[in-house]
């Protein structure tokens, strides 16, 4: 049985406020992606937009993640796996961005426009946040690990010949954070989430598209990813056919296997949450990501 996973948390409300740099710590900023309509990815055009916000940390280390929350991409959980998440790497010096992509309903594309759109924006805006363009990574829980994913193994180094200077930048997340993610499209995935993202009869073709343990190559980014082995809603195979892609594909990686949590890992608090958070920290400083200090 497919649980919804909107269903499965509450989500936080969004607040706008105003005043993001890195001269303001602690004032994070709603800001739309596209100037505009935001494209669909068929050459039609969203009358929605998509939206990030941006925390900074008090005290910088230069490191920067693009947050994407689960919801079983019917709803966003911008609460605990989002701007909870973003308050838990400020304490690290890491700047967090919330991303509030579009729904798909269907439309496979959206999401990942989105996600691609938020890690060049975050590029291109390197110098007036404080962070290093070169250490911007993406962190994705449950649908949103299956959107973290799918940036880290769908993704260009942007085009030179566009007149949007944000196009021009690379939308390749430095790492990836992967945190009970839906990963692949095949019988195990989580059935909500793939008929949300990719209708009710998609193609084989589209399947393999979006099944991202199939999409791995030697340039995809280094990745942390941690599931519980008692998800009932995500099976932990995700993860795991994951993992051992990169390790096939040499791409350095590491699993943290939990033993118990389920998904949401015991509502996000407990031993299960605070191991994942600490060493994927240490992964980070281990990769020079962040300082050790940081971890």
């Amino acid at each position: 049985m497919n649980i919804p996973l909107s269903l499965l948390c509450s989500a936080l409300a969004l607040v706008s406020l105003s005043g993001i740099s890195a001269d303001s710590p602690g004032k994070p900023d709603r800001v739309p992606l596209w100037p505009g309509k935001a494209p669909v990815g068929d050459g039609s055009f969203d009358e929605a937009n998509a939206f990030i916000t941006v925390h900074p940390a008090a005290k910088p280390n230069g490191a920067a993640v693009v947050i994407c929350p689960g919801g079983g991409y019917g709803g966003l959980v911008t609460g605990a796996e989002g701007h909870g998440i973003a308050d838990w790497l400020n304490l690290h010096g890491i700047a967090g961005i919330v991303l509030e992509y579009r729904l798909p309903k269907g439309r496979s594309q959206v999401p990942l426009l989105d996600a691609q759109r938020a890690l060049r924006t975050a590029r291109s805006n390197a110098k007036a946040w404080g962070i290093d363009p070169a250490r911007i990574g993406i962190i994705g829980f449950s649908a949103g690990g299956h959107l973290a994913s799918t940036a880290g193994t769908h993704f260009d180094a942007g085009d030179a010949k566009s007149t949007d200077p944000v196009e021009q930048l690379s939308c390749r997340p430095d790492f990836m954070i992967l945190v009970y993610p839906v990963v692949t499209m095949d019988s195990t995935t989580h059935g909500g989430s793939r008929t949300n993202l990719l209708g009710k009869d998609p193609t084989p073709e589209l399947v393999d598209l979006y099944s991202n343990e199939k999409q791995v190559t030697d340039q995809t980014p280094p990745a942390f990813l941690t599931h519980a082995l008692d998800d009932k809603v995500v099976v932990p195979d995700n993860s795991r056919h994951f993992y051992e892609a990169l390790v096939a594909r040499k791409v350095p990686a590491k699993y943290l296997e939990l033993p118990s949590g389920g998904h949401g890992l015991n509502g996000y608090k407990g031993p299960m949450w605070d191991a994942w958070q600490k060493q994927s920290l240490e992964w980070l400083a281990e990769r020079g990501m962040i300082p050790k200090t940081d971890a």
